[in-house]
């Protein structure tokens, strides 16, 4: 198996195609590259900018340079010595547009006589498929043989219609049945992608299901492809099944899963994958950076402003169990359904679902985890013992219909409650609050930074390691400058206390939210941070939501954002908190950066961060990537150290040293020893040996340098190394003010 020494994602969509991809791969090997990393590629719904809605397994996608861009990339790649990563999506296809994708369109023509009706996780007791779509005028229409509803088209039965017929009783004849799209999430009977009605599951449990949906990648991995990423592992029915069944013949392929890891779960060691996708890392490298032993101050800070004084715990119960009794009924319902003997069957279910504190179980694996949500909603829910220990054999049975379904729901409930909820209420500190994070953990002391390290190097040394991805709810270096707030709360309180007393945000939770918002992005285009405002606040569905619009709160939300750029003693408070927090933040960005680059696993580079990244959640973190830029930039760095300024050149060089290094020398980088510095700075100091290759990083350094910076704290080399970033040669004791003289960091190589 070849394991890439590095990877670089790539988001391909129809303004950045495989065809654009290919003409990347000239400096993405400059860069230091082992292998480009690419987004969905097979064909999904037109116009789509992620990939993540496949409606045809059948080709690579027309729009994003199909089958024939595909080759002329892995031509590109293999000649220039890279590897190919590509995402792919098991779980579910994409039926927003039926006449797109062919066997969804089968399904609602024939029912239960298509020859793809098992394709798809479908309840058929009701008889037949509901279809969320209508609005409140359902005008239907029957054009060239198809029922229309606006641009939406779906098929006819054969013999259910003549010419002439009145639309709605054509309608009444089919095998589906269209409702208005606010009876979904009650009554829909197929299983989806968390609550997305127009992503449904498919059954790729079936052997001649994953056949059918595998069969061009399996093509893809004859042909030499490097590796694939396994998106939501969770949705699948049984996902050691399915990745045993795709090792069957991806055998030489490096396999990744897109698994959340709560604090403390580990992947399941009879996965046959080298680790995850990497969130876990980007907790603990965000996690070093900030000043733990400030949480008390944040805290009261936080509860003073906003007056919420619920602990993240809470927060969390409360986003699940508005997510399970709003967005998820339909699945509560069809799970019911499996136990009619029970009473009070659908409230315990989701009972269990709320009170899991990890994404699932995957029986008999994590029987521990399921045992602890029994135990907790028994707990929460006394007048519900009865039906509970009821349920719980069946619960137990990874045989068992109930005890599988069990397992998709509670990662669904987990998904959409805390990180698409909680996450954007709980505002304490919300540098933590990422995807796979842990808001309630205010940092990790560097003692633990480097235990978890060592078990990283230990258990999965080939797991992906992430800063940024496509799901981040902030950039990487969005979260470097959020890190310094915690180094300089009296400043930040200032600004906080300004920013709402001058705004009239209703819910100061999402007031203190957005504050923080503008001191980690810094002044970026308005209308970014306007998209990012009111996707933000709809999440937390907290005065405001997606399904119903609150005009007056978002209104204030919105003159809020407007008054950070245009209320003249606001945005001078703003540019003055940004001064203070540039610096510092450059200093976490590239620690962080060289970390992740360095530690155990293999580091992603997703696209374009490899220079400051402001980006916000998607789709802000899609925007295009200047590459022509970067081409540039690269060039003009040549072999020398470019100066730490606003252009990012200084991330781009030590992202192309640490690459190159790991590429050039991966016996260097096989195994992991912390090293402390001495003296009065040593906690400054994060610093390890990967066994030849030493990082060396400074955490905290506003407050190192209000200390008078290293002074004369040392670090010892046993032997004599050089700085990869600075080309300077240094042994034995070594003075930290004069290694980390031109960076914050150092990459030392073995001489």
């Amino acid at each position: 198996m070849a394991i890439p020494s590095s990877t670089y994602r790539l988001q391909l969509n129809r303004r950045f195609t495989l065809d654009d991809a290919a003409r990347v791969i000239g400096y993405l090997a400059e860069l230091g590259v082992g292998a480009v990393y690419l987004s969905p590629i097979l064909q999904s719904t037109i116009g789509s900018d992620h990939g993540y809605d496949t409606t045809d397994v059948s080709h690579a996608d027309h729009d994003r340079g199909g089958e024939a861009g595909l080759e002329r990339l892995m031509t590109s790649a293999r000649l220039a010595g890279l590897g190919v990563i590509i995402d792919i999506v098991p779980n579910h296809l994409g039926i927003e547009h039926p006449i797109e994708n062919p066997a969804w369109w089968d399904v609602l023509r024939l029912g239960q006589q298509s020859r793809y009706a098992f394709w798809f996780d479908i309840d058929w007791s009701r008889g037949k498929i509901v279809v969320p779509v209508l609005g409140d005028d359902p005008q239907l229409s029957v054009v060239d043989g198809e029922l229309r509803y606006f641009e939406h088209r779906f098929p006819l039965a054969p013999g259910s219609w003549s010419e002439g017929d009145d639309a709605a009783a054509v309608h009444d004849r089919q095998h589906y049945q269209l409702v208005h799209h606010s009876r979904g999430n009650r009554e829909l009977n197929y299983r989806r992608f968390f609550a997305i009605t127009t992503l449904a599951g498919v059954r790729v449990e079936d052997p001649e299901v994953f056949a059918a949906t595998h069969a061009l990648i399996r093509t893809w991995c004859d042909n030499g492809l490097t590796g694939l990423r396994i998106d939501h592992p969770d949705g699948l029915r049984d996902p050691l099944g399915y990745l045993e069944e795709l090792r069957s013949f991806a055998a030489e392929q490096w396999i990744t899963v897109e698994k959340i890891l709560e604090p403390g779960e580990e992947l399941p060691t009879s996965w046959p994958v080298a680790g995850t996708t990497g969130y876990d890392a980007m907790r603990e490298v965000a996690g070093v950076f900030i000043d733990s032993d400030r949480e008390r101050e944040f805290t009261a800070l936080y509860q003073q402003l906003t007056s919420d004084q619920r602990t993240i715990t809470e927060h969390i119960e409360a986003g699940k169990r508005l997510v399970v009794d709003v967005l998820l009924p339909a699945e509560v319902r069809r799970m019911a359904a499996l136990a009619p003997d029970v009473p009070d069957a659908a409230a315990a279910i989701a009972e269990i679902a709320i009170a899991f504190d990890v994404y699932r179980s995957y029986l008999p694996d994590g029987v521990a985890h399921l045992d602890h949500a029994i135990a907790t909603a028994k707990r929460r829910r006394p007048d519900l013992v009865a039906a509970i220990d009821q349920l719980s054999p069946r619960l137990h049975d990874h045989c068992d219909d109930l005890a599988l379904r069990m397992q998709q729901l509670s990662g669904a409930a987990m998904a959409k409650g805390v990180e698409d909820t909680a996450y954007y209420r709980y505002s304490r500190f919300v540098a933590l609050n990422e995807v796979g994070g842990d808001p309630g953990q205010f940092g990790i002391p560097l003692q633990d930074f480097h235990a978890l390290q060592i078990a990283r190097q230990d258990r999965l040394p080939d797991a992906m390691t992430s800063l940024s991805t496509h799901d981040t709810k902030r950039g990487e270096d969005v979260r470097a400058r959020l890190a310094v707030l915690s180094e300089i709360p009296e400043p930040w309180a200032d600004f906080a206390n300004l920013f709402l007393s001058i705004t009239a945000i209703p819910n100061r939770m999402f007031g203190y939210f957005l504050a923080q918002t503008l001191a980690g992005a810094g002044p970026i285009e308005p209308a970014r941070m306007h998209a990012y405002a009111e996707k933000a606040m709809r999440e937390a569905s907290d005065g405001t939501t997606w399904t119903a619009p609150d005009p007056s709160f978002e209104t204030a939300v919105h003159e809020a954002v407007d008054a950070a750029y245009a209320d003249r003693q606001l945005h001078a408070a703003w540019d003055n908190l940004d001064r203070l927090v540039t610096a510092p933040g450059w200093s976490n960005s590239l620690g962080q950066k060289l970390v992740q680059l360095t530690m155990p696993g293999i580091p992603d580079v997703y696209q374009g961060t490899e220079l400051w990244d402001d980006s916000l959640v998607d789709p802000d973190n899609r925007r295009p990537v200047d590459f022509a830029r970067r081409i540039r930039l690269l060039e003009d760095v040549g072999d020398g150290p470019p100066g730490l300024d606003e252009t990012g050149s200084a991330k781009l060089w030590i992202t192309r040293q640490a690459l190159r290094l790991r590429r050039s020398r991966p016996d260097w980088f096989n195994g992991y020893r912390s090293i402390a510095a001495s003296g009065p700075a040593h906690d400054h100091l994060i610093g390890f040996d990967r066994g030849g290759a030493i990082t060396l990083a400074t955490r905290l350094p506003v407050g190192l340098a209000t200390a008078g910076g290293w002074r004369d704290s040392t670090v010892e080399l046993a032997g004599t190394y050089i700085d990869a970033l600075t080309d300077r040669r240094w042994s034995n004791t070594v003075l930290l003010t004069d290694l980390l003289a031109t960076y914050p960091v150092a990459l030392l190589a073995q001489d």
